[in-house]
């Protein structure tokens, strides 16, 4: 299957926007519009029910992300470090909670596939004590490999580990590139992704499907979404997919922050109970 991205290069306006100072307005002679970000309500949505990291929200406590992943986890494809998806999601969420000190620590690792992950799971996520993980996840195992019954069983083994210390998950799905379309196994590994995250009740971001509406509208027109070699993303698309995935995250810990201040539930009702770090939350989900 080939796939064509009839976009341009990533505009300097989008960068003044995702700036630490806030969201400043562009420059008009600095560049091309910044590209349009937006999707359908419902192709970003994590469904899983982040309490306690909305408990966190709620109340002003600190939050520690660690993203987790290959090499758009690191952001190979971006023009510089400062523009991979983790340390702009950094800066989306901070300005969208001013109030709340946000720690998202990159530990994505270019070329790395499940197994690897795996190993490093108490050194680079554990030893953080993180509240949530986003597990970029998937990618090289369908580039490597058609049979993907081992990595079911790995990704199921990650998740629960990082439950048991009761950390929350968003597993983070596959790019929308020619290199992964062209691969017999992206649809498997999509519904492995999908059947796991509702099992587990874990949060489920689907990049391909947001990667797939962007490259159907054009919407990041005249930035590209892929680079040259058909698979890394581009500075557009990483601040793009930071953007999409903190809407995201807000829309979910808002969702329950509204119910925490329904009359008949307080906070912590909602969350189970505000718990030490490395200890299972009460409505957590062990998989079977």
């Amino acid at each position: 299957m080939t796939v064509v991205f009839s976009i341009g290069r990533f505009a300097a306006g989008f960068v003044v926007a995702l700036a630490w100072s806030g969201h400043a307005l562009a420059d008009p002679t600095a560049g091309p519009p910044a590209p349009n970000c937006a999707v359908p309500p419902q192709r970003p949505a994590i469904e899983a029910a982040l309490d306690h990291t909305a408990l966190r929200i709620h109340l002003g406590k600190p939050l520690t992300i660690v993203a987790i992943g290959s090499s758009s986890t690191l952001g190979v494809g971006a023009s510089a470090p400062a523009m991979n998806y983790p340390s702009l999601l950094e800066q989306e969420l901070r300005e969208r909670f001013p109030g709340v000190e946000i720690r998202v620590i990159n530990h994505g690792i270019g070329g790395q596939d499940v197994p690897e992950e795996l190993t490093r799971l108490d050194r680079d996520v554990m030893a953080e004590h993180p509240d949530l993980v986003i597990w970029q996840v998937g990618t090289n195992a369908v580039l490597r490999r058609d049979d993907l019954s081992a990595d079911e069983h790995l990704i199921r083994r990650g998740v629960s580990s990082m439950q048991e210390k009761g950390i929350e998950i968003v597993l983070m799905d596959l790019q929308y590139a020619p290199r992964v379309l062209a691969r017999p196994a992206f649809a498997e590994m999509e519904r492995l992704l999908a059947e796991l995250a509702k099992r587990a009740r874990v949060g489920l971001f689907r990049r391909f499907e947001i990667m797939k509406e962007w490259d159907r509208t054009r919407q990041l027109a005249p930035a590209e979404m892929i680079g040259p070699d058909g698979l890394h993303m581009t500075d557009a698309s990483y601040g793009c997919l930071a953007n999409r995935l903190a809407e995201a995250l807000t829309s979910n810990w808002r969702s329950h922050e509204k119910l925490a201040k329904s009359p008949h539930r307080s906070p912590v009702t909602i969350a189970g109970v505000e718990r030490p770090r490395g200890t299972q939350p009460a409505a957590a989900s062990q998989l079977h």
